[in-house]
């Protein structure tokens, strides 16, 4: 092959890298716009505190909201805050190098968390549960000092179906990661804007954005975490099942109580026959929804 059309094939290729990353971006901004105007998680005049833990995942939500706050027809404003939790080894002047270079308003806060957990939690026990509440309410009290009415976390759509699950399996509860909730001291609107973003997508985003992803000591590190359980799971699922994963989160948005057995939210005890058809009745099982294609084709040539 001739030096010109090496050049050529590499312009192609180049090319075509380009367009996919313009496609991957497009794609996280229509999804984090859809779920923050389907939760109505932004309202003018906010002011809009963004976690920053120098992972993938809150990199993205930074990055895909400093975008949307360009196009839209409302002002908010936003302010990135980082909590250095004094793990050993944690490149302190990572995070401000690269806010200043973004120039948006942010805020280190320093609490050695880390020291607590490492007392507290015995070795080889997970130290997730006792970081989080750490970390929360010192996020919390930064928001109110701030002056911050919305806290931003940059969970994804993998991350609230690893919740279900874990809730479900080890916690007898259909309870997941809701997409926009009210704080413990119900002072604070938490909202997860990238609800509906696949990991995989905050995985490439960010090789292609180059963030400066700062590792976890603590969770990080923790190999016996029934999350990773979990993740492992899914991502056999989806490999061996594809459209599966996506199936069971588009379930937890189209719920029905009466085919549930939660007493509290549909009164099973009240209901009587009163001869009308009903279309939620049992009718809803004539399509066995966990047959496979094959296998309703073979029972309808039976009939």
């Amino acid at each position: 092959m001739s030096e010109a059309a090496t050049e050529e094939l590499s312009a192609r290729q180049l090319d075509k890298i380009a367009h996919e990353n313009n496609k991957l971006h497009k794609r996280l901004c229509r999804l984090v716009g859809q779920a923050i105007g389907d939760f109505n998680m932004i309202e003018d005049g906010d002011k809009v505190m963004v976690c920053l833990s120098g992972g993938k995942d809150s990199y993205a939500l930074l990055d895909i909201l400093m975008t949307l706050r360009e196009r839209a027809p409302i002002h908010f404003d936003i302010v990135a805050v980082n909590l250095d939790q004094k793990q050993p080894g944690f490149p302190a002047d990572v995070l401000p190098g690269y806010l200043s270079k973004l120039g948006i308003p942010f805020h280190i806060e320093n609490q050695d968390t880390y020291s607590i957990v490492k007392r507290l939690i015995p070795e080889g026990k997970t130290t997730c549960s006792l970081c989080s509440r750490l970390r929360r309410g010192i996020l919390y009290r930064v928001a109110d000092e701030l002056g911050c009415n919305k806290i931003a976390l940059g969970h994804h759509r993998d991350d609230i179906l690893e919740t279900f699950f874990l809730n479900m399996f080890f916690g007898g509860k259909l309870k997941g990661m809701p997409a926009k909730l009210v704080s413990d001291d119900g002072k604070h609107m938490v909202i997860r804007p990238m609800a509906y973003v696949k990991e995989e997508d905050t995985a490439r985003y960010a090789e292609v954005k180059q963030f400066p992803i700062i590792p976890c000591d603590l969770c990080g590190s923790q190999e016996n975490l029934q999350r990773k359980q979990i993740k492992n799971l899914m991502r056999e699922w989806e490999k061996k099942h594809p459209g599966r994963v996506e199936n069971i989160f588009s379930a937890l948005s189209t719920v029905v109580p009466s085919h549930l057995m939660d007493r509290s939210l549909f009164g099973f005890t009240d209901i009587k026959a009163d001869g009308v058809a009903n279309p939620n009745g049992d009718i809803a099982f004539d399509e066995e929804p966990c047959s496979t294609p094959e296998t309703n084709t073979i029972s309808l040539q039976r009939l």
